[in-house]
């Protein structure tokens, strides 16, 4: 193929080049999507897993009060 028929006229850029920036957006796109859907998930973590820990203890103290009960 000639030069003319693989480069845009109007700016230039070679067709095959296009057809690579185009796909490398698309990817680009996707992963400002997964990035946003990952955004803060650290701090959310932090946030769960001192939940869990709170709750731990409170099923531990419950299960302890249970325990006095029954022996009493």
């Amino acid at each position: 193929m000639s030069q003319d028929e693989t480069t845009c006229k109007y700016c230039g850029v070679s067709y095959l080049i296009l057809h690579e920036f185009k796909l490398l957006d698309a990817k680009v796109k996707t992963m400002e999507k997964k990035m946003k859907f990952y955004e803060g998930s650290v701090e959310r973590e932090k946030i769960l897993q001192e939940k869990l820990q709170c709750l731990s203890q409170d099923f531990e103290q419950c299960t302890a009060a249970s325990a006095s009960r029954t022996e009493r």
